[in-house]
């Protein structure tokens, strides 16, 4: 399992903004964009990717996108991160797109996970809406591969 409690209170709550820390989340930004991220591989998720959008808008820090090949793979990893997430102190703060399957948005504040029906990624192409973005590609056996 991967360790990504933070190192302290203090280091924890300096990287939130002031709604993630009214909710009271336990990981920065990034941690919890990773950890969503490795959640979604847990559920044989495809082409997981986390985009850091810190830089280029106010609104989100990171974008955590994958595919699935079915809609009930989409509901299974969607849920997956939801529930393992909450047990580890994140609760989600919406959820949009889950009966449908297709795509659903799973909204941490800081952090919005984009589970795609492979053909519904391919339609929309948030990569290249953010192409701008760092984008971090996470693969099984914790690996990660960086691009600007």
């Amino acid at each position: 399992m991967v360790e990504c409690s933070p190192s302290s209170e203090s280091d924890s709550a300096r990287d939130l903004s002031p709604l993630s820390q009214e909710i009271g989340f336990p990981l920065d930004p990034t941690r919890l964009a990773r950890r969503a991220a490795r959640l979604a591989l847990e559920k044989k998720a495809r082409d997981v990717r986390v985009l850091d959008l810190q830089e280029l808008t106010s609104v989100v820090d990171h974008f955590v996108i994958c595919s699935a090949d079915s809609d009930v793979q989409v509901k299974a990893i969607a849920t997956h991160i939801q529930e393992t997430m909450k047990q580890e102190g994140s609760r989600v703060w919406q959820i949009e797109g889950y009966d449908a399957g297709r795509w659903v948005l799973l909204d941490y504040v800081d952090v919005v996970v984009h589970v795609f029906y492979t053909d519904t990624r391919d339609f929309y192409s948030l990569e290249t809406l953010w192409g701008d973005a760092k984008t971090i590609e996470v693969e099984e056996e914790g690996e990660t591969r960086e691009s600007a």
